[in-house]
């Protein structure tokens, strides 16, 4: 099975390019679902049709679906949100809202992720394409399950048995309710789905992640930092879709300069991405609704191509810990070290190689910190980031 998420700053496009390439991929025999987990829903109006909560068959082998966040939040949380509530009233005045205390930022993406991995545990279907949240929302999303679990293990660090020993004279004394073993259940079934989720969303021969973006110089900023992100939560960028490309048989004087504009920044999307390979969806002369559109859509970017397959499995650029320091590392194949220079420029790290240039947005994880020293050894370009103390 193949699982592939498309990303990418709000109102890049991202929708329309997982609801094309989802079409593509059913009209190639395999059985599809395009799910988007975005709470602002747009799927159903790419395909132009009303969706539900539950996969709905629209063609042979295509199926689509818009997740309800809030029936997921009942159905994987809801005995865990009403202890909390029981929790949280029980020291504090009874009108207090508790609604927001009860479900953590992220939870209602992260469940619709669970609902992914049941999709994928059945295998129903030979591949799920997913229409994320913008960028942000995804990446926080996407390192949600390692910060999840250590909430839950502060707010919950008791077992069973101990609850069951201790849970009574805890009531009596703090006057605080204690979980029941059906919270407990629910806990530990989150656990055990946030390990299995984990590791298929890290599995690079089964997940891929691909970047939607427009030839804009805001959008690409963005793009550049969630694409850093990414490679150090070790997901798989195997693809970067560059959409409204503005077509070269457009010669209206109006759009020249905008063309022109549009080079420079599909020249520096190059530069950045290198070695991920990048497709292009041009800006068409109707707005992608409907199946035929789409259906053009997806011809245009993945032309002959299995849109499914992987299209990238290596690792660009990754970030590790070595004691108090961080280490960049970036693979620059075919480049001679005489070539190589390095400078930075604000939340901006850029690398030449010969007449080739590559800009590279550092995480806010990197901004605190100066470079130290660089090395350049078997095609890798390796960067030590440190504070000024452990000079």
């Amino acid at each position: 099975m193949r699982i592939i998420l498309y990303t990418g700053k709000g109102g890049v496009g991202k929708t329309s390019i997982a609801a094309s390439s989802a079409l593509k991929s059913a009209n190639r025999g395999m059985k599809t679902l395009v799910v988007s987990t975005d709470p602002a829903h747009s799927l159903g109006d790419s395909l132009d049709m009303k969706l539900s909560n539950e996969p709905v068959e629209i063609k042979e082998n295509l199926w689509a679906q818009e997740i309800d966040t809030i029936h997921e939040i009942e159905e994987g949380w809801g005995k865990v949100q009403k202890y909390l509530t029981e929790l949280f009233t029980s020291k504090a005045v009874k009108d207090i809202t508790t609604q927001e205390l009860t479900v953590f930022p992220g939870m209602e993406d992260l469940l619709s992720l669970i609902r992914i991995l049941k999709y994928y545990k059945e295998g129903r279907f030979d591949t799920i394409i997913i229409d994320c949240a913008p960028t942000g929302e995804t990446l926080a999303l996407l390192s949600f399950p390692e910060m999840l679990r250590w909430w839950m293990e502060k707010l919950f660090p008791m077992k069973k048995k101990a609850i069951k020993v201790a849970g009574p004279i805890a009531e009596s004394l703090l006057k605080i309710p204690m979980p029941s073993d059906q919270v407990l259940d629910e806990i530990d079934n989150m656990y055990y789905q946030l390990d299995e989720m984990k590791r298929v969303f890290s599995d690079r021969n089964t997940t891929s992640i691909r970047i939607v973006v427009n030839p804009e110089k805001m959008v690409i900023k963005e793009a550049q930092r969630s694409f850093t992100y990414l490679n150090i939560y070790d997901f798989n960028v195997d693809a970067v879709v560059v959409n409204r490309v503005i077509p070269e048989n457009v010669t209206d004087d109006y759009f020249k300069v905008w063309k022109d504009i549009q080079k420079k920044y599909k020249t520096e999307i190059n530069e950045s991405f290198s070695p991920i390979p990048i497709y292009y969806a041009p800006l068409f002369e109707n707005e992608i609704v409907g199946m035929e559109m789409l259906e053009r859509m997806g011809e245009a970017i993945f032309k002959d191509e299995d849109p499914t397959e992987i299209k990238y499995n290596g690792r660009a650029q990754k970030v590790n810990k070595e004691g108090e320091d961080y280490v960049l590392s970036i693979d620059i194949p075919f480049v001679d070290k005489k070539d190589l220079s390095l400078s930075q420029k604000g939340d901006e790290l850029i690398i030449k190689a010969g007449n080739i240039k590559r800009n590279i947005t550092l995480p806010r994880t990197l901004l605190d910190f100066s470079i130290k020293k660089a090395k350049f050894e078997e095609e890798v370009l390796k960067i030590w980031f440190g504070s000024d103390k452990n000079e």
